[in-house]
């Protein structure tokens, strides 16, 4: 699911929407919005991926905060080759903040799933 997931986010960062008609439907920054969901999932996809599901055994890399690290350096990426290597995107800076907020937001999503402490009751 995670591959699949890198891919999708990539097509859809690169690919030019200059020729898609979206005259019925104007929600403000929704592009913002789109950024967070991405690369939040994206990091959920990740840690489960990385972790199948098992909480963090002692002794052994908190592997969530180099998803987190990832996933901000992916997007930095990313909107640099939307500013260099496409002829209809930009880079945007508010995007990066975007998906740097949604990156941490799955982090801390994960963080509160996995560090509840489960009793036998």
């Amino acid at each position: 699911m995670f591959i699949s997931w890198m891919v999708f986010v990539t097509l859809f960062s690169l690919f030019s929407f200059s020729g898609v008609d979206s005259s019925g439907l104007h929600i403000p920054h929704l592009d913002k919005a789109v950024h967070f969901t991405f690369y939040f999932v994206m990091v959920v996809l990740a840690f489960l991926a990385k972790s199948e599901g098992k909480p963090k055994e002692e002794g052994r890399p908190n592997w969530l905060v180099y998803i987190v690290l990832f996933a901000i350096c992916y997007g930095i990426i990313i909107e640099i080759l939307q500013h260099v290597a496409t002829a209809n995107r930009e880079g945007d800076l508010l995007d990066v903040l975007a998906n740097s907020i949604g990156a941490i937001s799955g982090m801390m999503l994960i963080r509160y799933l996995f560090s509840r402490k489960r009793s036998l009751k």
